[in-house]
């Protein structure tokens, strides 16, 4: 099983969405987390509904530090930042970078949806074969 850790730096939309994403399409090939920099204190309700919207349920998780994360229990770091400052990993643990625009900054359910249907396109061209 592949262990992906999806990291930003609020873990309140991005990474959110990439390990519900990933978990729920790939649950039985990959292990997906999701960490940040400097995380947020809860999800926020419009990547929870770009979820629920396609009938993933994310309400559960919560954002967390990428301290709290074993790197060395991680196969693929994938940092989703565009215009801030990607956090960086320490390690010799493989990583892509996907840049997609922050939701949030535009905060409409329509920039979540974009951002939501970006990321499943690079997962199911990352995963379609594992």
């Amino acid at each position: 099983m592949k262990r992906v850790l999806f990291l930003c730096v609020a873990n309140s939309a991005r990474s959110q969405m990439a390990q519900g994403l990933a978990n729920h399409r790939y649950g039985q090939r990959v292990a997906a987390q999701s960490a940040g920099s400097h995380p947020a204190g809860q999800v926020n309700p419009l990547a929870v509904q770009a979820l629920q919207d396609i009938g993933i349920d994310i309400s559960a998780q919560r954002p967390k530090a990428v301290e709290t994360i074993d790197l060395d229990a991680i196969d693929l770091v994938i940092t989703l930042c565009a215009e801030e400052v990607c956090p960086v990993t320490p390690g010799a643990v493989k990583r892509l970078h996907w840049p997609i625009a922050d939701p949030a900054a535009a905060n409409t359910p329509q920039a979540f949806a974009a951002a939501r249907d970006a990321i499943a396109q690079r997962l199911d061209a990352l995963f379609a074969g594992a």
